[in-house]
């Protein structure tokens, strides 16, 4: 690389610590109050220099967490490439200040091997997590969903292992129901491997981690909890006001249909725009804020498909 392009980060990344961090349950892991997700725009059909921009921004602001899974792209493994070519490119100096984070659970390659809750398929994912991020360890590896047809004991027993192995620094977990989250508490604790946080999607729009009792849980157990999905794919935006523009991700991607717009979200979405100059805030800051005020939130995850989008995300923490 030409010696202009080279990646410095910002010296005064860390200045606003003291507000930017929060502790996850009771561990030693401090992680930013707003985290970077890695689920859609860094995939191999997204500009790397876009990424690239993004993530420079994130980290210069002391974002540190970089979540991953195995199958976000598009095309699956795709964002986990970007995340190798980021290392090499400009964050390998960093390695050690940043928590990175990847998932195995839904489906990722063909056969039968390839989706769920196995020991095979999770050691194996993450074999090829690591080789696409060009890491020799991830600092979190979550089981991304629960598997009723796996035995319990065989995916939690599996990652029990892969911290043994020194893969993985801590454990998570992701969209599991109450009942076998309580289970897998017990189990990781006896197995000295306590699990570290619980990712859930959460938003204004979207609670049932609060109305199942999952995020009292995890605040009482001491686990950390993470949101993702803060903004609803983007309708607890000013995005979608006026209408459905072509470059959206409702007009372009399956996770987010257009019957999403319906009258009465939209009668919500202008009270929380009022709402929201009241306060000098937009509906997105209004919905990050929202999260991050309930008691047990540990950082909530975001999405960005600009440099710009991230700025005003993040304003949230000032």
């Amino acid at each position: 690389m030409d010696i202009q392009q080279r990646y410095f980060a910002a010296e005064g990344r860390y200045d606003r610590a003291q507000t930017l961090y929060a502790r996850c349950g009771r561990s030693g892991v401090l992680l930013p109050r707003v985290s970077l997700g890695f689920w859609h725009n860094f995939g191999g059909v997204d500009p790397y220099e876009r990424s690239r921009a993004i993530t420079h921004y994130a980290f210069d602001h002391g974002i540190t967490h970089f979540d991953l899974a195995n199958n976000y792209g598009p095309p699956y493994g795709s964002a986990e490439v970007t995340m190798g070519r980021l290392m090499d490119d400009d964050f390998r100096p960093y390695r050690d200040e940043l928590f990175i984070s990847t998932k195995a659970g839904y489906d990722m390659w063909p056969g039968p091997y390839g989706d769920h809750g196995s020991r095979k398929y999770l050691m194996a994912s993450l074999d090829q997590s690591l080789r696409r991020m060009h890491l020799d360890y991830v600092d979190l590896f979550y089981s991304h969903r629960f598997d009723p047809d796996t035995p319990v004991e065989e995916t939690l027993q599996a990652m029990v292992d892969i911290v043994r192995s020194g893969k993985a620094l801590y454990l998570g977990i992701s969209n599991w129901p109450l009942e076998p989250l309580r289970y897998a508490v017990d189990y990781l604790r006896e197995a000295k491997t306590p699990l570290l946080i619980y990712q859930g999607r959460l938003n204004m729009l979207y609670q049932k981690p609060i109305e199942e009792g999952i995020l009292e849980f995890c605040r009482e157990q001491g686990i950390g909890f993470i949101a993702y999905s803060p903004l609803a794919q983007g309708l607890l935006t000013d995005r979608y006001l006026e209408g459905i523009p072509a470059d959206s991700r409702m007009a372009k991607d399956h996770f987010l249909h257009p019957y999403s717009r319906t009258p009465k979200l939209l009668d919500y979405l202008h009270e929380l725009e009022a709402k929201g100059r009241t306060n000098g805030r937009s509906i997105a800051q209004e919905a990050l804020t929202w999260i991050l005020d309930q008691a047990g939130v540990t950082s909530v995850l975001v999405g960005a498909s600009s440099v710009a989008q991230l700025e005003n995300n993040l304003a949230v923490l000032n």
